[in-house]
């Protein structure tokens, strides 16, 4: 190849667990990717130090020693790769590539060696193990000659192993001669001595930098923020993570509204709560926060460590400071949003993942939903896109509204659902633009073809949706107006079906007739079209209508469903996080989120209705033994 050379299935080694992906060696370096997407690693011809072999089980071991002490394993590699690599390096990046030869004896007596940030552990010239001092948390002497270390309990470390190394100890003999001392001062301690200088062990307990109070949206808390030098802590009442900057992958600062700006730490393994991965750290700044930070750093390291990646201290915009010194202190890249606008010239169009509400970010290089779940598409991984018409609602919400399907290579599958009509060309020109497939657009088609197979169905008639309208003009007080059942509903998504008082979707004379007939269609029962029986139904509810009765205001009130009491209690949170959303958006989200709800979750709700329902019964009783013969009490329960 004119362009490098290309290894699939190698395996990145490390503390914590190995990664595969592709290496690619070229002229102008070497370049690591994650398979499907993620980390990223490149290393500069110009950084490289030393390369070397390695037998070890079952494949080849390819090491580049970097000159800031930087170490990488590459594993997988075949036999025959090692002759060929080994000329294409010499050839191309200029670096002879050595042989390493591994211990298999067991013994655990040997010399140390110290290259970097590298230690070595050898036994006759081959090495045992090695570690990364990087990951030394805590070093201290015990007694005259062991030398105890302890790594960083990272957060990140086994999300994809199941052990991790924890801690070490070093006998060193007062006979060593390789770290050679005095009465006062043992081997034992020389060497610890060298470890304290080559790691970050003596700056630990002091950070950089700290923020207090940061809104944090996943995993959701509030943290205190602290920068170390190679790791970041986020500290919260119930929670406490530590993150290693070797696990950062990139920093995305991405503006939510006037109030507020997303910045998005994507790691790699990611953290762990419990059996819950979280890939993103989503962060929430107040975007006119205005602080002003000094760095707890010396003029020594400003000037070599970190020359041109930091300063002594910041002033403005809290999201922008804390976004710089995490940049310098990591290294990761910052993206920002990239050409796309929206209708409201915004970076992002609202859309809903999985029941949740949210914001879809179409960037130069991918497209990222946030802030729950927090999902990154990446463009190589899509294989094409498709328009959909939104068609759970009835006339009024299909003619507002239009889904974005995303398929990825791998067949997994993305819907965004709820987006604006308005953003449709915005959207449409974008993903045009990026060179993706569009399923549902031909070279025939204009997009004005298929803005309109998005409208064709906009006269349907959703029965749920005119129901939900009726009830809501008759009985505004008792209903719940945000929510809208969707066509496969069959009626309210709560559990108790066995209620009958307890649906709140439907009110008056209409209330027998809909609950058998949506017991029908549960059953597989085939029910008329409502075209088809569009006049029947005009001429029977007409005739219901005219010996309407009045209501009584002193009757009881009906008995609400276990949904309508989750209903009550999220709707406001809804509201405040969507303030824009409209009453049937509402109601849309939180059916589906009940809809997703497990039964011990919905068991506190559904405590409440069955409470209720009794209530109801017996007022209803005591009520129907006084009200008059000549008034409608609202219930139909014979």
């Amino acid at each position: 190849m004119t362009d490098g050379q290309l290894y699939p299935n190698i395996l990145l080694g490390g503390r914590g667990g190995t990664n595969p992906g592709q290496l690619k060696v070229h002229p102008g370096g070497i370049a690591w990717r994650k398979q499907g997407g993620g980390k990223i690693i490149e290393i500069e011809k110009a950084d490289i130090a030393r390369i070397t072999w390695m037998k070890v089980p079952r494949a080849y071991q390819l090491g580049v020693r970097l000159k800031d002490g930087l170490f990488y394993k590459f594993i997988g590699f075949r036999e025959q790769d090692v002759s060929n690599l080994t000329n294409y390096i010499q050839k191309n990046i200029g670096v002879a590539a050595e042989e390493k030869q591994l211990s298999t004896s067991g013994h655990n007596w040997g010399e140390i060696d110290i290259n970097g940030n590298m230690l070595t552990f050898l036994v006759g010239s081959k090495q045992a193990f090695e570690v990364s001092l990087a990951d030394v948390a805590q070093t201290q002497l015990q007694g005259k000659t062991d030398v105890y270390m302890e790594f960083h309990v990272d957060d990140t470390t086994g999300a994809t192993e199941k052990d991790s190394l924890m801690d070490i100890s070093f006998h060193i003999p007062t006979s060593n001669t390789q770290f050679s001392g005095d009465e006062n001062r043992p081997p034992a301690q020389v060497f610890l001595d060298k470890i304290v200088s080559l790691t970050d062990v003596g700056s630990s307990e002091e950070a950089v930098v700290t923020f207090e109070g940061i809104a944090i949206l996943t995993p959701r808390g509030r943290y205190s923020v602290e920068l170390h030098f190679s790791f970041l802590r986020l500290q919260g009442l119930a929670n406490d993570f530590k993150i290693q900057y070797s696990s950062v992958v990139r920093l995305f600062l991405l503006p939510k509204s006037n109030q507020h700006t997303f910045v998005i730490i994507t790691l790699d393994p990611p953290i762990r709560k419990g059996q819950t991965l979280y890939p993103h750290i989503v962060i929430q700044f107040e975007a006119d926060n205005v602080v002003d930070r000094d760095l707890a750093l010396s003029e020594e390291l400003l000037t070599t460590r970190y020359k041109d990646k930091l300063e002594s201290s910041y002033k403005g915009l809290i999201h922008e400071v804390f976004t710089k010194v995490l940049r310098g202190l990591s290294g990761a890249k910052v993206t920002r949003p990239g050409s796309f606008r929206s209708c409201q010239d915004g970076y992002a169009v609202k859309s809903s993942l999985k029941a949740e509400d949210g914001l879809l970010y179409p960037l130069e290089k991918g497209f990222f939903f946030l802030p729950k779940p927090p999902t990154l598409i990446l463009h190589d991984e899509i294989d094409f896109v498709e328009f959909e018409r939104h068609g759970t609602g009835g006339s009024s919400v299909a003619s507002h509204y239009f889904d974005l399907l995303v398929k990825l290579k791998n067949d997994q599958e993305h819907l965004f659902r709820n987006i604006q009509r308005n953003e449709y060309n915005h959207l449409i020109e974008f993903i045009k633009a990026k060179g993706m497939k569009i399923l549902n657009l031909t070279d025939a088609q204009t997009t004005n073809g298929v803005a309109t197979a998005l409208q064709d169905d906009d006269d349907a008639v959703d029965p749920h949706l005119e129901r939900i309208k009726n009830a809501a003009g008759d009985e505004s007080d008792e209903e719940d107006e945000d929510f809208v059942a969707e066509k496969d509903d069959s009626g309210s998504p709560t559990d108790d079906s066995g209620n009958e008082e307890s649906d709140a979707s439907e009110s008056g004379g209409e209330k027998k007739s809909s609950t058998k007939e949506s017991k029908k269609e549960a059953a597989g029962v085939k029910v008329p079209s409502a075209k088809g029986k569009t006049r029947d139904a005009d001429e029977e509810s007409s005739k219901k209508r005219k010996p309407k009765k009045k209501k009584d205001p002193n009757a009881p009130k009906r008995a609400m469903s276990g949904f309508m009491f989750f209903s009550n209690a999220e709707r406001d949170n809804l509201k405040k996080g969507n303030p824009g959303m409209s009453f049937t958006d509402v109601g849309r989200a939180l059916g589906e989120r009940w809809k997703k709800m497990i039964a011990e979750e919905k068991e506190p709700y559904e405590s409440m209705a069955k409470a209720d329902t009794k209530r109801y019964r017996e007022a209803m009783a005591d009520y129907k033994s006084s009200a008059p013969m000549d008034v409608d009490p609202g219930d139909d329960s014979d």
